[in-house]
């Protein structure tokens, strides 16, 4: 069996709780680069403090973790000792209600190793509109100052989640690449979440990057027992998407949740807060690192993408290569 390829993974879930176990994120190899979420719209400031200084310390006791400072950090151009056998870690807000409608907020943050950050999850709040909203009204003022700020601080300004004129108008209002951290493609499953040709043509325009997820109800694969369908409908969509804005521009952001039993019993509890489109599928499926990588019995997304023709300087590029070029462009330290 091949080696475990080392991975740039732009987006994973683990629970939103202080008592969260880091050490499940080792279910990714060493030497990967691991963007974890630290909070969405019910988060205060506060909480999402509390839970990246944890999150930190106890990724730090492990020791089998780097926290990121700087693009080197993350995805070393020569991989060291020291990177071979750690996994780099950063964070990303999935809206900006932890800022508490605070810009000076995301530097504190970015201090933290925050480095993606999408105005909107789901629904419109201060910054702009979400991919479920009935009217489309795009970016605020306030959504355009965000996004002048994380470029300014070197943050990834992030579309997904985002409606359609909120993702196109952040592409309009960057001045550094934009990314789609968890996406797929609404040509090939058409759902709220998917994003339109274009919104990855000009995510793309930016010199942007596009994650694509593993989640099932994106994907249209969500029977529990399909593990391979999800990776190989993975595998369709970064083709889709290298076809349509070049290869150079498609990455992964499986959108793994290691909360996904918390994630189903919100939709069961809470389904006003969603859509039909979440709540009608049952269980949501996700891809686990296992599958994705191809150590479960299942063949990996490295192996499909190989049997679709792609290139081992293809699949380096989607699977890390990418979104490491962009963060060169768009990180500061």
């Amino acid at each position: 069996m091949s080696p475990e390829p080392r991975l740039w993974e732009q987006h994973c879930c683990l629970p939103l709780l202080p008592i969260a176990d880091v050490t499940e994120l080792t279910r990714y190899p060493l030497g990967s680069y691991l963007s974890v979420n630290i909070g969405y719209s019910p988060q205060t400031t506060r909480e999402s403090l509390e839970l990246v200084t944890q999150f930190r310390r106890d990724a730090l006791t492990d020791g089998r973790f780097r926290l990121v400072h700087s693009v080197e950090d993350a995805w070393p151009v020569t991989p060291t000792a020291e990177s071979e056998a750690t996994i780099a870690l950063a964070f990303d807000l999935e809206d900006a209600g932890p800022l508490d409608g605070d810009l000076d907020n995301v530097e504190l943050f970015h201090e933290l190793g925050l480095r993606s950050l999408l105005p909107t999850y789901n629904h419109a709040n201060a910054a702009g509109c979400g991919c479920l909203d009935t009217e489309d009204t795009g970016l605020t003022g306030y959504g355009r100052d965000l996004i002048r700020t994380l470029n300014e601080v070197g943050v990834f300004a992030d579309g997904s989640h985002c409606s359609r004129r909120t993702g196109l108008d952040i592409a309009e209002t960057t001045s550094v690449p934009m990314i789609y951290s968890h996406s797929n493609f609404a040509a090939l499953w058409a759902h709220p979440r998917n994003i339109g040709d274009e919104q990855a043509k000009a995510c793309a325009a930016t010199g942007g990057v596009i994650g694509v997820n593993g989640v099932g109800i994106f994907l249209g694969r969500n029977e529990p027992d399909d593990h391979a369908g999800r990776v190989e409908a993975m595998a369709d969509h970064i083709a889709y998407g290298a076809e349509l804005v070049g290869i150079e521009h498609i990455g992964v952001g499986s959108d793994y949740s290691f909360d996904a039993d918390d994630f189903n019993n919100e939709l069961a509890t809470n389904p006003e807060s969603y859509s039909e489109e979440y709540t009608r599928y049952g269980q949501l499926q996700w891809t686990p690192p296992e599958d994705l990588l191809g150590t479960s019995g299942v063949r990996g997304l490295d192996a499909a993408l190989a049997a679709r023709g792609f290139s081992d300087d293809d699949r380096a590029a989607v699977f890390g290569g990418n979104f490491a070029r962009v963060a060169r462009q768009v990180w500061r330290g």
